[in-house]
């Protein structure tokens, strides 16, 4: 399951677009704290700290434990503004997650078995079509990744969602399909020498078609 990154957190009164510049002047970042029974609650995260994990490029699918002034409280966040000069994280939404709720999230995808996969053995391609996979996780089971088993895959085979194994409670948000995840895919030369091939046979075909229609025409 995931783990929980421990994060700092200040209580803020001020608000407000000079507020907002007084605080990043600090080296802070405001921040709002919303879901569940509580109210709506203003903060501030320190920049250098709360930048690290923004870099990691998986903020929005990390499970965080705020300290806020020494008050622990579970979330995840759920949206972050970008200056669009400097490319910094200039706000950030935190939401509550609460004991027996549930959450969409995207989840990365692994595999195992690649090292005696049948295609890959012979040279196939793995495609991965979905790099991560969308899924209502509850709160206190959210994976880290879901993997998928290619030892059995052969150039050609598909690896739909219904392959993967998924933690209890936990389920795709798309429902009503088993999409694919990944294929083996036929090597490039392996692609690029069937279309000689099949031209070649082509030719043949329409050659032999050719003389068969002549000699009927010859013996009219």
């Amino acid at each position: 399951m995931a783990e929980l990154q421990t994060l700092r957190a200040e209580a803020r009164a001020e608000t407000g677009k000079n507020a907002a510049h007084r605080i990043r002047a600090r080296g802070h970042i405001p921040a709002v704290l919303y879901g569940g029974s509580a109210d709506n609650q203003t903060l501030t995260v320190e920049e250098r700290e709360f930048s690290k994990h923004y870099s990691s490029g998986t903020l929005l699918s990390t499970l965080f434990m705020l300290d806020v002034d020494g008050k622990k409280i579970r979330v995840i966040p759920r949206g972050v503004e970008i200056d669009p000069v400097s490319d910094r994280p200039i706000h950030v939404d935190f939401m509550r997650l609460v004991d027996g709720s549930s959450i969409a999230l995207h989840i990365p995808v692994h595999f195992h078995g690649q090292e005696v996969s049948p295609g890959l053995k012979k040279g196939g391609v793995l495609n991965i079509v979905r790099h991560t996979v969308e899924l209502y996780c509850p709160v206190d089971r959210i994976p880290t990744f879901i993997e998928g088993d290619l030892s059995q895959a052969d150039i050609g085979d598909s690896l739909h969602i219904s392959a993967f194994k998924l933690p209890e409670g936990v389920r795709p948000v798309i429902q009503n399909r088993d999409f694919t995840v990944a294929t083996v895919a036929a090597p490039t030369t392996y692609v690029e020498e069937a279309k000689p091939a099949a031209a070649a046979a082509a030719t043949t075909e329409g050659a032999a078609a050719d003389a068969g229609a002549a000699k009927a025409a010859d013996k009219k």
